[in-house]
């Protein structure tokens, strides 16, 4: 088992991440939990149907009385109402302070079960139990929860620490290949920012075979928590290293607000914003083409990705409702070369235009 330390205070916590951890999931919790004996899992429909009766035999064989609630998949259920909508069963239930929240699923999931958890009776303990790349190698960790608005991605959030993450890179062998590939995006977010061996890797690996590679799968998610990892513990509330960590989210969450979060999944928008602001650093002088280029290859290798149709303007607009705006300058995190990348606030509008422009032309 590889274990990862969170060291976030008051309380630093552990990733732990193993093939066919979910069947010993109730017994690490049991570990961890002091005695509790309610947990509230909150899955959605196509996790509780291939997982859910393993996690909550895990559960019950440790001693635990759990509750399973399900949520709406996807994007567009990441809302405040959602979150309502808990709460009100988590209140039918029974649901005190003691008890026990567990986000089971993917990064949506995660967001709001931990945003959940952080409201709910003013804070209870929550696990992650990420069921995607994704949310396994970034979302579950470091504490971010968060719901959209219609002005823009993750307005609304708190920061909640989990009591653990728990990573069974073994329950990815049932994620559709499009899901898989959006999370393999973040993971190689995590090479340019500060990973350059985890880029090498990546740049070099064939993903649809990797699903057949549990070692080198698990490898990669490790590394990519490590890193994580490293910069939560720095910085847990993004005030300034963890801001590296929105390399390709500037432009990618105008992407998704410009779809209404229904064309791209989350990792295939940071994909093209990587590009996109790879671009941005060329034309402002921050970086080689050679570098910009090994990262749209890289990129693109991943697999396909949905057409940009997006406006550049509608992008440009859209920029300004991001939480990364700061006293009205938009913030990029662009690439220096594999593996360091600096943040700006003076990337004129014409660069960013013409970085979008690009998008259209190479999605075409």
């Amino acid at each position: 088992m590889i274990r990862v330390t969170i060291a976030t205070p008051p309380r630093p916590y552990e990733a732990l991440i193993e093939n066919g951890l979910l069947a010993s999931a109730g017994q690490k919790l049991r570990e961890l939990s002091g005695g509790r004996e309610s947990a509230f899992v909150v899955t959605v429909p196509p996790v509780q149907r291939v997982w859910g009766k393993k996690l909550l035999a895990s559960l019950a064989a440790a001693g635990f009385r759990a509750n399973l609630l399900a949520m709406p998949d996807g994007e567009p259920n990441k809302k405040l109402a959602t979150v309502e909508k808990l709460a009100e069963q988590l209140a039918r239930l029974g649901a005190a302070r003691d008890a026990l929240f567990i986000a089971f699923g993917g990064g949506v999931a995660g967001d709001v079960t931990g945003l959940l958890a952080s409201l709910y009776m003013r804070g209870v303990d929550v696990v992650q139990i990420p069921t995607t790349v994704l949310a396994q190698v970034d979302a579950s960790i470091g504490g971010k929860t968060g719901v959209n608005l219609r002005s823009g991605k993750n307005l609304l959030g708190t920061f909640h620490q989990p009591l653990t993450v728990l990573i069974d890179p073994t329950v990815l062998s049932t994620l559709p290949e499009r899901e898989f590939q959006a999370g393999m995006y973040e993971a190689l977010k995590c090479g340019v920012i500060g990973r350059p061996e985890l880029f090498e890797k990546m740049a070099r690996l064939d993903v649809k075979a990797l699903r057949r590679e549990p070692t080198e799968l698990e490898w990669i998610i490790a590394e990519a928590v490590r890193f994580k990892a490293g910069i939560v513990s720095a910085d847990e509330r993004e005030s300034g290293l963890r801001r590296v960590l929105n390399f390709g989210h500037t432009i990618g969450h105008a992407l998704e607000a410009e779809s209404g979060y229904r064309r791209f999944l989350h990792g295939e928008a940071v994909a093209w914003g990587m590009i996109a602001e790879a671009s941005i650093a060329v034309a402002s002088g921050r970086c080689s083409e050679d570098t910009a280029d090994r990262i749209t290859n890289a990129v693109l290798a991943v697999g396909p990705l949905p057409k940009v149709n997006a406006h550049p303007r509608d992008v440009v607009r859209l920029l300004q409702s991001d939480k990364k705006v700061k006293s009205g300058l938009v913030h990029f995190v662009l690439p220096r070369k594999i593996g360091e990348v600096e943040i700006v606030n003076d990337v004129p509008e014409k660069v960013v235009i013409d970085a979008v422009r690009q998008l259209r032309r190479i999605s075409r």
